[in-house]
């Protein structure tokens, strides 16, 4: 059975040789292990390996790895969809949000913030039922909302394509999304998981989220 430390460094290739495909610095990637349902042992060998961007989907999962690694030095960010009553204790336990969908959750966080907090908007760029995320129409106008968060720096987007089982499906996807980025001049864009983050790295990826790669199926 391979471990995460193999895994590791097949990913690490394969996104090495993505950059290297589209003249991107490896710097420039951002590797944010998704952890959701893993344990923390298989998390710390991930640390080992050199991970230092955590990616969480749900508050309390995630309060109870904070503990248990406080020893380590990670950078955790907030990448599921968000309740606004759970707002403050999110911005208390994370270093970036990926998901603010909605102007009233954006408000909240602005309000639990003592300091300027970076965050991304997660735009809806298919119609799928049930997705959060900002529509694509909608957009501009809650881009210039954020002009009134003194203390919400918004960085850049992150979208979820739609599963496709051929990766090059979804580069439509991608580059919808880094136009958006070029559009506003926002310079982050988290897109592209374990089966089409090569291609999200291609079209300009800095923040790919890939869990399952490293750590296996969640059970």
């Amino acid at each position: 059975m391979i471990g995460v430390r193999e895994n590791y460094h097949r990913v690490l290739d394969r996104i090495r040789e993505a950059a290297l495909r589209s003249g991107r610095d490896l710097q420039s990637i951002r590797w944010i292990a998704v952890t959701k349902t893993v344990p923390v042992e298989k998390i710390r060998e991930a640390v080992e390996c050199g991970i230092s961007h955590i990616g969480e989907n749900r508050l309390q999962e995630a309060l109870h790895k904070r503990e248990a690694l406080r020893d380590l030095a990670l950078t955790w960010h907030f990448i599921g969809h968000l309740q606004t009553n759970k707002a403050k204790k999110v911005v208390e336990n994370f270093d970036w949000i990926q998901s603010i969908d909605r102007t009233e959750l954006a408000e909240k966080l602005n309000q639990a913030a003592s300091q300027p907090f970076p965050v991304l908007i997660e735009v809806r760029l298919h119609e799928e039922p049930n997705k959060s995320g900002v529509a694509e129409t909608a957009l501009p106008g809650f881009v210039e909302q954020f002009r009134q968060y003194e203390r919400l720096q918004l960085r850049g987007f992150m979208a979820i394509p739609p599963f496709f089982e051929n990766a090059e499906h979804a580069r439509p996807y991608f580059r919808r999304l880094r136009r958006f980025s070029e559009q506003f001049g926002l310079t982050d864009l988290s897109m592209g998981m374990s089966n089409d983050f090569q291609v999200a790295i291609e079209e300009g990826a800095t923040m790919v989220r890939i869990g399952t790669a490293l750590f296996g199926e969640r059970r």
